[in-house]
């Protein structure tokens, strides 16, 4: 029987969801779980700094846990280090400020309050001073993928066709329709987040974990044995079977 891995969605400073997928995975594999979790650790919930620092804590200890990127870290990263307030993916309407995408609710976990008012540099400045250097070096440094085995782990996903080595980060952290638009079976099960659905859903090819915790739905958390899938609820393993689209 192969060693279970457990998958976390799209967290979205959901602290108190992340806490309590990390217990139910602990009650099903115990301590040293192995975990990966698929990015979008901040934005839109109220605690991205303590979801942070307790990723960083968990690496920082040890922790049988991987962390890949996603498109909402890299944003964070890029306006603290160098102001930039718009990854050029975005609609040309939306920034990472703008309510949609929840970059203030990032900054109000940090003490920096943004009002209409300011100016981009301003707010700029104060998150400078407020947010740990230790944040930027650990979203930074989070790989863009995690194979194992027979399953992929990925924020948003690949370009289908391209091999694993010449895919891009833009890609690997916003890619979307030309993913999910393609039913053909890749080399791996994909365990990808970053397009929120209903509730997590399997489609042959990839399982989607990001089942909206960043607008308040609950917080989607697998345990994956080979290509076998279940999801982890509190009344233990219910598995999801292949739907595909």
């Amino acid at each position: 029987m192969s060693t279970p891995i457990y998958a976390i969605g799209d967290v979205h400073g959901q602290l108190g969801m992340l806490q309590a997928a990390l217990a139910r995975i602990e009650d099903d594999g115990g301590p040293d779980a192995r975990i990966v979790f698929l990015g979008d650790y901040v934005d839109r919930g109220p605690k991205s700094r303590e979801v942070l620092d307790l990723l960083i804590e968990g690496q920082r200890a040890g922790r049988n846990w991987v962390m890949v990127k996603g498109n909402h870290d890299r944003m964070m990263a890029r306006f603290v280090e160098r102001c930039e307030i718009a990854d050029k993916h975005l609609p040309i309407t939306l920034s990472w400020l703008h309510p949609r995408l929840g970059g203030s609710e990032t900054l109000a976990s940090y003490g920096v309050d943004v009002a209409d008012t300011d100016r981009i540099f301003q707010v700029h400045e104060r998150a400078l001073a407020a947010v740990p250097y230790a944040h930027i070096e650990f979203v930074n440094g989070l790989p863009n993928f995690h194979q194992e085995g027979e399953l992929l782990f990925v924020h948003a996903g690949i370009k289908p066709g391209v091999s694993l080595d010449q895919q891009i980060e833009d890609d690997l952290v916003w890619i979307r329709q030309e993913f999910l638009r393609d039913a053909r079976p890749h080399p791996w099960l994909i365990v990808h987040g970053h397009t929120p659905v209903d509730r997590a859903e399997h489609c042959g090819n990839r399982v989607n974990l990001d089942a909206g915790a960043g607008y308040g739905r609950p917080l989607a958390t697998a345990v994956f044995e080979g290509r076998a899938c279940w999801l982890l609820t509190d009344a233990g393993r219910v598995k999801l079977e292949p739907n595909p689209r």
